[in-house]
């Protein structure tokens, strides 16, 4: 399972050998500066749209990237786990849809609320 930590300057998701041959990415790093807005998904599996280079396991796990009209989308996403959307800016991706387990602390770590 891939950890996602949050520190002042950048959000960084780390990725096993196996994820990260599933998602064919390696790991991932986004300044906070890119950040626009986050929210939380109660539906992410639903809320992944689009194409996707990567890993997809109808009601279980999507893990890749989601390339659709609005955009690039990194998804990181199980059944039954919580989820935050983070909006981006000037960055290759334009959002990134995440499993979590509390999130709505990472909602809070990223907006100031």
């Amino acid at each position: 399972m891939s950890t996602v930590t949050i520190t002042p300057d950048a959000i960084e998701v780390r990725l096993s050998a196996v994820e990260k041959a599933a998602a064919l990415r390696t790991d991932l790093r986004v300044p906070r500066s890119a950040v626009r807005s986050a929210e939380i998904v109660d539906d992410a599996l639903r809320a992944a749209r689009g194409l996707r280079t990567g890993l997809g396991l109808p009601g279980q796990r999507k893990l890749g990237t989601w390339h659709s009209r609005a955009g690039r989308e990194f998804v990181d996403v199980r059944n039954g786990q919580p989820a935050v959307r983070i909006h981006l800016d000037g960055h290759g991706y334009t959002s990134l849809l995440l499993g979590v387990d509390d999130p709505r602390a990472v909602v809070a770590a990223l907006t100031g609320a």
